[in-house]
C-alpha cells in the first residue's frame, strides 16, 4: 500500500478533515501550493477558509528576501495558540525556507508547534509525512533534493481561466545576491511532451492565459540533449488549438537570443511583452552580481525588439543598494530606465541572504541612502510610465478581464497582451473572457478605456 493509499484509508475512517494552504512569494511557489492542494484533495481533505477552521495548516514559503522569512516566522509564532486550543492540529512548513539547513533547524528547535517540514522538490513525500504526524512523530521532515517531477499530480488551481505551468525548476546562474540555486537546486527541465499535453488540456478546458514558469525559462532544455529549446517549445505551444495567450517568466538577459525574440514577435499567441530583469544599470555592479552581461549587451536586446515593434512592452527587476553601490552606479541605473522606458519595474532594496557570495561583502552604504534611492527610483518610474502609456491612447487593445476594479464600482480590470493593466466599465459576467477596448486615458499604473466588443 502506498503512503497516499494509507493516508486516504486513514482519513476515510475519521471525521472529514479540512486543510488550509497559504503560499508566499513567486508564481512557482503558488504553483507548488496548487499541487499541494491537489495531493490533499486526492487524500480526502476538503479546504478551510481560514487557519482557525483547519485540521491541517501548510505554509508554503519564500526565501528570496529576509522580510519574507520574518513574516512567516511571525505567522508561525502566532499559531501557537491554535495548537494549544486544538492539540490535534497539524502544522507544516514547505517551500524555499525549508531548503536552508539553518532555517529548518531553527524551526525544529524554536517552534514546537510545527509538526513537519517539506522541501521544494519533495512534494510526493507529503502523504508519508502526514502519516508520521498522525502516528505520533514529534517532528517529521523531508528536505532532500529530488530530480524527478510530480507529473500527473492533481492541481487545485486558484483561477478558472489563468493557469501557471512550470516548465523547469532550479537555476545554474549563481547570481551573487540570490539564494535560489541553493534552495531550488540546479536546472531541471520537464519533458516537452508533458508540458505540451498539460497546455493542450488547459486550452481545451477554456483557460485563456497560460503562464510558463521557471527561474530562467530561456535555459529550458539545456540540461538534456534530447529536449527542444525554449523558442521551439513556444512555437509548439503556439500551434495548440484554442483562443489563449502565452506568457512566461523569468528571462535572463544573457540567454535572450535573437531566435527567442523573433519567436515572441512572430507567434500570434505569445504576449508582446518581455520581463527582462536588468537588476542594475552599472557594469561594475552587474559584474559584482555575476550577471554575465553588460549594459551594452542588454540594450542590444531592447533595441532589436523596439526596431521590430516600437511599442513593444518591457518590464524589469531592479535591486537598489547592492553592497557598496556608489552614486555613480545608481545614476547609471536611472539613465538606463530613462533610455529603455519600462512599462513597469519591480524594485527591491538589496536583502542579505546567508550563504550567498554577496552576503560576505562589507557593505558601507547606509539604509537611509538606500531608502532615498528607492524613493527616487519609484518617482522616476511613475513619470516614465505616465508618459509612456500615452502611446496607447486612441488605440484599440485586447484585454483579458480578470476581476472587478477594487476602487470603482461597476468597473473591471484586466491585462492586455503587453501586460498593461486596463480599467473599464463592464458587467462581472465578462470576467475570464477577452474584450476589446478603446483606450481613452493613460495613468502611471494603468490605462482607462471603454469596451468596443
Amino acid at each position: 500500500m502506498t503512503d497516499m493509499e494509507a493516508l486516504r484509508e486513514r482519513l476515510g475512517g475519521e471525521k472529514p478533515k479540512k486543510a488550509f494552504v497559504r503560499s508566499f512569494g513567486c508564481q512557482l511557489n503558488v504553483s507548488d501550493g496548487e499541487k499541494i492542494k491537489g495531493l490533499l484533495k486526492s487524500a480526502g481533505y476538503s479546504f478551510a477558509e481560514s487557519e482557525s477552521d483547519a485540521d491541517l495548516i501548510i505554509l508554503n514559503t519564500c526565501a528570496v528576501r529576509e522580510n519574507a522569512e520574518d513574516r512567516v516566522f511571525g505567522i508561525v509564532g502566532s499559531m501557537k495558540h491554535l495548537k494549544d486550543s486544538n492539540p490535534g492540529l497539524i502544522i507544516g512548513i514547505s517551500g524555499c525556507m525549508t531548503a536552508q539547513k539553518h532555517i529548518a533547524e531553527k524551526i525544529r528547535k524554536s517552534y514546537p508547534q510545527v509538526d513537519f517540514v517539506l522541501g521544494t522538490s519533495a512534494l510526493n513525500s507529503l502523504p508519508g509525512l502526514l502519516l508520521d504526524c498522525m502516528n505520533g512523530s514529534k517532528f517529521a521532515a523531508d528536505t532532500n533534493e529530488y530530480t524527478g517531477f510530480a507529473e500527473g499530480t492533481e492541481q487545485v488551481r486558484e483561477s478558472s481561466f489563468k493557469a501557471s505551468v512550470p516548465i523547469m525548476f532550479g537555476c545554474n546562474n549563481f547570481c551573487t545576491y540570490c539564494i535560489v540555486p541553493y534552495v531550488r537546486g540546479r536546472e531541471r527541465s520537464r519533458r516537452s511532451e508533458d508540458i505540451i499535453n498539460e497546455v493542450r488540456q488547459l486550452a481545451a478546458g477554456g483557460y485563456k492565459e497560460i503562464m510558463l514558469l521557471g527561474q530562467n525559462v530561456n535555459s529550458y532544455g539545456n540540461d538534456s540533449a534530447d529536449e527542444i529549446s525554449f523558442p521551439e517549445l513556444l512555437r509548439r505551444i503556439n500551434a495548440i488549438e484554442g483562443d489563449f495567450i502565452i506568457r512566461f517568466m523569468s528571462s535572463h538577459p544573457k540567454d535572450a537570443t535573437r531566435e527567442l525574440l523573433d519567436v515572441i514577435l512572430g507567434c500570434e499567441k505569445v504576449a508582446k511583452h518581455l520581463h527582462l530583469p536588468v537588476q542594475s544599470g552599472s557594469d561594475r555592479i552587474l559584474a559584482e552580481m555575476n550577471r554575465r552581461y553588460t549594459v551594452k549587451k542588454y540594450l542590444e536586446t531592447v533595441d532589436y525588439l523596439r526596431s521590430r515593434d516600437k511599442d513593444f512592452s518591457l518590464t524589469t527587476d531592479i535591486i537598489v543598494g547592492f553592497p557598496n553601490e556608489s552614486d555613480e552606479d545608481f545614476e547609471a541605473t536611472v539613465s538606463l530606465m530613462k533610455r529603455v522606458k519600462y512599462d513597469n519595474i519591480y524594485s527591491f532594496i538589496y536583502s542579505k541572504r546567508t550563504g550567498t557570495k554577496a552576503a560576505e561583502i562589507d557593505d558601507r552604504i547606509s539604509d537611509d541612502v538606500k531608502s532615498s534611492r528607492m524613493r527616487r527610483l519609484l518617482e522616476i518610474q511613475r513619470e516614465i510610465a505616465a508618459e509612456h502609456y500615452q502611446r496607447f491612447v486612441g488605440r484599440r487593445m485586447r484585454v483579458l478581464v480578470e476581476e472587478p476594479c477594487k476602487k470603482r464600482s461597476g468597473w473591471l480590470t484586466g491585462k492586455s497582451s503587453e501586460f498593461i493593466i486596463a480599467e473599464f466599465e463592464g458587467e462581472p459576467s465578462l470576467i475570464g473572457s477577452f474584450v476589446e477596448i478603446e483606450v481613452i486615458k493613460a495613468m502611471n499604473w494603468a490605462v482607462e478605456g471603454k469596451i468596443i466588443s
